[in-house]
């Protein structure tokens, strides 16, 4: 692996087939609608734009906004209500068949087949794809240099990371070499590392391939790294231009602030209920803050504060959007305190690793695993795909046993209390993992008695739930049919049922909106200041700076422990002076390889 740690430049616009500017794809007043239960839901609504020829025009939006259904529809998958949409001058619904000859889809689960090697995956998508013979060493060695996969042909698909599958599946679709390449959010649930290498192939197949691509995602940096944007919120278009364009909206309104006498926790909670402020984002240890309008930022009730303004971000536009679609509906602020923690004196151990190795086989998943995480402290796992953190984790959680080594939580021994010691812990996994066939008050009094609530304390704790979480109107509805930020919301609930002292996140906010994220660490924030301590992983960097402090691992080992700032310090250098966390993580990773420690 070679990435560098500049940002991709943006791809410019070029000149497809036929006139410059041509259109590859265009969507014409898209409906479509599906029936859940009882329920028919409007996955999209009267939804137009263009995608031009030559370009990365994204696709952007939280999960449920109608990204895959687009993507279906345009790969002919799918027959619209109404509207129609048209894909290199051929109408999708009524011509699938050709549509499909001319593209390339790879869908957020690409079909590996996991007990074939690299080699045989693509010699099987081949065939699928009518690649001819005589083509296809040629075809294998461009596309396995281009991913990096040249040295893993003989590897199980189901033995790689989970970038170096998506590097795969992408190499599979783009066996005929597409005109016009649909990716429905290739980088989800991927390590910032592989999500640059992703995205350069992604630029090199434009800028030598002259393909068109249509990429969806939610995460907003990637965003700025295309030519075009297209907002999606509730299967409605918000707006539609190039990121440059949609973030310059809100040019004058944008501010970094510190303020020496205040945490920058609480410096972020003064902030996000300020008048005039429409967000209020940790960055380091600055506060981003966008304003309501272009008037400046007043903070006569913060003595000290340093204000500063900064160039606009996409993301700035898209919060003020999503506000402004919602009647200016501000971020959540818990009504009780930090909700059901204990308050508990801050600083003491409450989970100690010491010398944790755990070994599948002959292969170490962890090894020589040790730190400490203290009592109210917000603590960060981060690392590569295959890294070990979801390994780390499970054995924190007592659902696996160490190898090696001792781990305690709550001052209880997981080898031989691991049982109490659950007891003490909450965990709120990655996907929804509730039970969508029953209502809100159903989940939460089925998981108040599994942890072993009756009677009044029962009734009390789903009370607060359905208070604290905003749930009392959504009480009777299925928690299938809720929406994303709401399923979170439900989860989280659930997880504190019975005040654990610990709260495990496995990837909490992986693709719910911007105010959704933002409300969910307002909660944590609230958690930690009353002593509960936080275990999370992500993928997202500039969440990972809302973490007290950090470890960084790569082949189960740690690469790097501390606070996002002295993190981002041992990126520093002459070319990179102002080292951003993702920066700091891949110069890590790097660094890891080289001395041949990276997985």
């Amino acid at each position: 692996m070679n990435v560098s740690l500049a940002q991709p430049e943006r791809v410019p616009a070029a000149p497809g087939p036929g006139d410059p500017g041509a259109i590859a794809l265009e969507a014409d007043h898209l409906t479509k609608r599906f029936k859940a239960g009882t329920r028919i839901v409007e996955a999209l609504q009267e939804v137009s734009f263009r995608v031009r020829h030559g370009r990365v025009t994204g696709l952007i939006g939280p999960d449920g906004a109608g990204k895959s259904t687009v993507m279906r529809l345009a790969a002919g998958l799918l027959v619209p209500d109404a509207g129609r949409v048209t894909v290199l001058g051929v109408d999708a619904t009524q011509n699938s068949l050709q549509v499909q000859t001319e593209i390339g889809y790879m869908p957020q689960r690409f079909g590996l087949y996991e007990d074939l090697s690299v080699q045989e995956n693509l010699e099987l998508y081949a065939d699928l794809q009518g690649v001819p013979r005589d083509a296809r060493a040629s075809r294998y060695r461009e596309l396995m240099r281009m991913t990096g996969l040249a040295p893993f042909t003989r590897r199980l698909a189901g033995r790689l990371s989970g970038g170096m599958k998506q590097k795969l599946g992408l190499a599979c679709t783009l066996l005929r070499a597409p005109r016009l390449l649909l990716l429905d959010e290739p980088t989800v649930g991927v390590d910032p590392v592989s999500r640059r290498e992703l995205w350069e192939i992604v630029f090199r197949l434009v800028e030598s391939e002259g393909a068109s691509v249509l990429l969806s995602t939610a995460y907003l940096d990637e965003a700025e790294r295309c030519a075009e944007v297209v907002l999606l919120e509730g299967g409605r278009v918000l707006e539609h231009g190039s990121p440059a364009a949609l973030g310059g909206r809100m040019r004058g309104r944008s501010y970094v602030v510190t303020a020496q006498n205040l945490d920058r926790r609480e410096l972020q909670a003064r902030l996000a209920t300020h008048p005039g402020v429409v967000d209020a984002l940790l960055l380091g240890d600055r506060v981003r803050v966008v304003t309501e309008s272009d008037a400046g930022l007043a903070l006569a009730d913060l003595p000290g504060a340093r204000i500063e303004p900064v160039p606009p971000r996409l993301e700035d536009s898209f919060v003020a959007l999503l506000r402004e679609r919602r009647g200016g509906e501000s971020i959540k602020t818990p009504k009780n305190g930090a909700g059901p923690g204990k308050s508990a004196a801050r600083g003491e151990a409450v989970i100690e690793v010491r010398d944790v190795a755990r070994r599948f086989g002959d292969f170490y998943a962890v090894r020589e695993l040790t730190f400490d995480v203290g009592r109210g402290e917000v603590f960060g796992l981060l690392g590569a795909n295959g890294a070990g953190k979801t390994t780390t984790f499970r054995m924190l959680c007592g659902l696996l046993p160490a190898t090696a080594g001792t781990l305690h939580v709550a001052g209880l021994s997981l080898r031989d209390a691991a049982a109490a010691a659950r007891e003490k812990i909450g965990y709120m996994s990655q996907r929804f993992s509730l039970y969508g066939n029953l209502s809100v008050n159903q989940n939460l009094a089925f998981f108040a008695r599994t942890y072993g609530l009756s009677g009044a304390r029962r009734a009390d704790r789903i009370d607060w739930a359905l208070r604290e979480f905003e749930l009392d109107e959504a009480a009777d509805t299925m928690s299938q049919d809720l929406p994303l930020g709401y399923q979170q919301r439900l989860a989280m609930a659930c997880a504190l049922m019975h005040e654990p002292e610990i709260l495990f996140l496995d990837e909490p906010t992986s693709g719910v909106d911007p105010l959704a994220r933002r409300e969910f660490w307002r909660r944590i924030n609230a958690l930690s200041a009353r002593g509960v301590t936080v275990l999370v992983t992500t993928h997202f960097m500039e969440e990972a700076e809302y973490c007290d402090r950090l470890a960084i691992m790569a082949a189960g080992r740690i690469l790097a422990l501390g606070d996002p700032a002295s993190i981002r310090r041992q990126a520093r250098s002459e070319a990179q002076p102002e080292p951003t966390l993702e920066d700091a993580f891949i110069w890590l990773l790097e660094r890891a390889e080289e001395r041949g420690e990276r997985s």
